[in-house]
Formats: C-alpha cells, structure tokens, sequence
C-alpha cells in the first residue's frame, strides 16, 4: 500500500496553513512554491479538500486558502480519504474457491425470521483489522500534533546551543 504524492502535498499544504503566522490566508503561488509543486496540480488538490470543508478558499486579489476548522480538529485519515478515497484497502476476491470455503468462519444457525449471516473469509477478517488499526492510528494523529511535535523539536535544538 502506498499513498499518491497528493496526499503527501496535502498534508504539508494543511501544515503551512496551520503554522501561517499571519493566522490569514495563504496564496497558490506561496503554496506551490513552498511545497515545489504547479500550482495547477496544487489547485486541484485544494479544491478537494475545500470541497470536503477542511480549507476555506478567500477570493479576492488578496485571496487564498486558509484551514476552515482547527488544526486539532483535522486528522490524517480525514485528509487521506479525501485525496484517496473511502475504499476498502483489502477484499476478498477469491470467495468462490475451495480454499476459502475452508478459511470461511461460518455464523451461527439463524432463527426462524432471522436474516443468515455473512460469512467472512478469515483472510479478510485478518486484513479488516489492519485497516482498523491503521484508520485508529490516522484518526489519533492530526495536523496540530505535528506542529506542537515540530515546535518541541525546534525548542529542543534552540536549548541545545
């Protein structure tokens, strides 16, 4: 598994506009330039996140992005399903063979009304709960733990002189 260079733009396109000292909007030309990427492709990647509420776009001459909700509030997961989307990471494809009739967990006897329930590939189930995992650990991580985390270690080397 591997994320597109978009999202990687992203998450630092978020952390300038985060750690903008003017706590005002940034330009695309600033953006683009500070990240060392078109401002063309830079654009289409804002405008995703613009579109999911996690910038504002300030028109104007003086115009620009700026974060539309605290930095706290925006996690890793948030920014990565919206640049990569909400799929699955992993699904079973080979439901139809012996093999995963044999790695099948099988529910228990429905009642009499009750619908059957599905029955999962222990495989998948394995994988499911990676994701999980991985979605736990994006959720816990957010724009502003990596500041205060850059700002920690920018005071540590300060105090090291």
């Amino acid at each position: 598994m591997q994320y597109s260079k978009s999202t990687d733009y992203a998450l630092h396109a978020l952390l300038h506009l985060g750690q903008s000292d003017r706590h005002n909007n940034v330009g695309i030309k600033e953006l683009s330039v500070t990240l060392g990427v078109s401002e063309s492709y830079l654009s289409k990647i804002m405008s995703k996140l613009r579109q999911d509420g996690i910038v504002r776009a300030v028109p104007g001459v003086n115009g620009g992005y700026e974060l539309a909700r605290p930095a706290e509030e925006i996690t890793f997961l948030d920014v990565i399903q919206v640049i990569e989307g909400r799929q699955h990471l992993f699904e079973c494809s080979n439901s139809n063979s012996q093999q995963h009739q044999l790695l099948a967990e099988a529910g228990d006897v429905p009642q009499e009304h009750e619908r059957p329930k599905k029955i999962g590939c222990l495989v998948e189930k394995v994988m499911d709960g990676a994701e999980q995992h991985l979605h736990q650990y994006l959720r816990e991580h957010t724009i502003q733990w990596v500041m205060d985390e850059a700002f920690k270690r920018c005071n540590h080397e300060v105090n090291k002189k």
